[in-house]
């Protein structure tokens, strides 16, 4: 086993970059967390001599981590009460730089629909689409052959389009439908609401079983308008302790409430088209927001 400095500094040098890599093909900042440790493991105990590319070798390393792990993954999001959704990544707006290192860029509607397709599609996909990722390298983390690498992408891209989601959208245009949703939310406003919401809009929540939340999506403009007026009475009504912030949900604005003191007890994140939300998806399970940055409350 070498164990030197360099050791230590090209891994530290790549963390960041194999933190997203670990999120966005695990959609959990934890088990993320938990994949560069053992990753960190793994390569403190290589003969380093041997490695001609240490970026390639640790995201085969990374990959093949995740690439098992979402397999169990499946299996215990099969068996979650009401919908998974993916951890999400929240941070001040007046201090983006307090984001973590795993992925801000990418935004939770992504990650939610990359739940739906398959260890392998994903895998290929992430590599390929986002980190532009050689199909020689993704195949031999996935133990195919190039073309089946190149075919998985491709299926997932196709499948990534049907679901709606065109990347990101200008972040002024992003802001001013967010805003408009939360004044609109504020004032009880279901003609406003109505008019920002698009009419397929869908909206996800996650509480896991642990706070109380609808366990399958909600459809529609005016359904998904009714229930944001009453979620709005419940959840920020005068006698219930909580207040309403923007806030940055993996890079884009999205809205936070939290008590007096900064705790944060729900995270509500966007997919804007065409000007319009299109989907919602709502944070609830504290256990998915242990690691989200408590707000500065100012009087």
């Amino acid at each position: 086993m070498i164990d030197d400095r360099s050791g230590v500094d090209e891994f530290e040098a790549l963390r960041r970059y194999l933190g997203s890599v670990a999120y966005r093909l695990l959609g959990s900042v934890s088990d993320a967390e938990d994949i560069l440790q053992e990753a960190w493991l793994r390569w403190r105990a290589t003969d380093r001599s041997t490695v001609q590319e240490p970026r390639a070798y640790l995201t085969t390393v990374v990959t093949r981590l995740c690439y098992d792990q979402l397999g169990s993954a499946r299996v215990r999001r099969e068996a979650y009460y009401g919908e998974w959704l993916p951890e999400p990544l929240v941070a001040e707006e007046n201090a983006p730089d307090r984001l973590a290192e795993l992925g801000e860029e990418v935004s939770l509607a992504l990650l939610a629909v990359l739940e739906e397709l398959t260890p392998a599609e994903r895998t290929a996909f992430v590599l390929h689409d986002v980190f532009a990722v050689g199909f020689e390298e993704i195949a031999g983390s996935l133990n195919r052959t190039p073309d089946a690498a190149r075919q998985l992408a491709s299926r997932a891209r196709r499948r990534v389009r049907e679901r709606g989601h065109r990347g990101r959208v200008d972040p002024a245009a992003h802001r001013r439908a967010v805003d408009a949703f939360a004044a609109a939310a504020a004032r009880g406003d279901l003609q406003a609401l109505l008019a920002v919401l698009d009419p397929d809009v869908v909206w996800h929540s996650d509480g896991g079983g642990v706070v109380s939340a609808g366990s399958r999506p909600v459809f529609g403009a005016d359904k998904v308008s009714r229930l944001v007026r009453g979620l709005t009475t419940k959840w920020l009504g005068p006698d219930s302790g909580y207040l309403a912030s923007p806030v940055l949900v993996n890079g884009e604005r999205g809205l936070a409430w939290h008590d007096a003191e900064g705790r944060i007890a729900g995270v509500l994140a966007f997919q804007v088209t065409d000007g319009r939300i299109a989907a919602a998806y709502v944070a609830l399970n504290p256990q998915k927001l242990t690691h989200v940055t408590r707000l500065t409350v100012t009087d």
